[in-house]
């Protein structure tokens, strides 16, 4: 498959990697050119070109920019009417980003996460399942959504990625406190939470975890105790919200 990329940031060139081994011919465009450079030294059927270029030389389009650059850019370029747009970008949505791309047909919008780059990653995404299955599928967990909506509450409720990993830091760093090798205590805690998160569902981990007196259940309930559950629901209710008119 011929494939380009507009934009060429830590997500797009993550995107890049993942499917790099696959036979693509990929041409990434000179945006953000530390990344470019680096695919284009490192893989052989990655190369470097203009915007234009870029899309003379796809059928498959990425576009990692971002919603506010991304009408000035795309709206300087000539796509064809047989080539399709997969969009990253979480700022548009999928009607957005196809009226920045006629008459090319913006078929889908996918949210990789850096993982993408070795695979085992869950990928949500909206609009063509087929052609998003065909080019990362095979690595990664791909969960289809219906509408902007749908995709939109995703994007909330994935955040929580980063006050669990803040979480797992400032115990790792607590457990540094008390014993010889902080290196392998963060490596247990990382250890034990993903292989018990992917095993069980969050309500069923819960009930395992829930020991009477037990160091989980005593954990638990101070936290719930000091609001965790309402800060955690009120931090998602706020994300929803439109931005406020400036």
């Amino acid at each position: 498959m011929r494939i380009g990329v507009i934009g060429c940031g830590k997500i797009a060139s993550a995107a890049v990697r993942g499917i790099a081994a696959d036979g693509h011919q990929i041409t990434v465009s000179e945006r953000s050119a530390a990344h470019a450079n680096a695919l284009a030294e490192n893989l052989a059927n990655v190369s470097i070109a203009g915007n234009q270029g870029v899309v003379d030389a796809s059928d498959v389009i990425f576009l990692g920019l971002m919603a506010e650059t991304a009408p000035e850019i795309l709206g300087a370029l000539t796509f064809r009417k047989d080539q399709r747009i997969i969009t990253f970008m979480a700022g548009a949505s999928l009607t957005e980003a196809d009226a920045m791309v006629h008459p090319a047909r913006s078929v889908a919008i996918m949210m990789p996460f850096p993982g993408i780059a070795e695979g085992g990653t869950p990928v949500m995404m909206q609009g063509d399942e087929a052609l998003v299955g065909e080019l990362f599928g095979a690595r990664n967990s791909i969960f289809p959504l219906q509408t902007a909506g749908e995709l939109s509450a995703y994007l909330c409720a994935q955040a929580v990625l980063s006050p669990v990993t803040r979480m797992l830091q400032d115990a790792a760093d607590w457990l540094g406190d008390h014993v010889s090798d902080k290196t392998q205590g963060e490596a247990f805690l990382r250890a034990l939470v993903t292989s018990n998160l992917s095993g069980l569902t969050s309500e069923a981990l819960l009930e395992a975890l829930n020991t009477q007196g037990g160091y989980n259940q005593r954990l638990r309930q101070h936290m719930e105790a000091t609001g965790m559950a309402e800060a955690l629901r009120q931090g998602l209710d706020d994300l929803a919200q439109p931005p406020a008119p400036e």
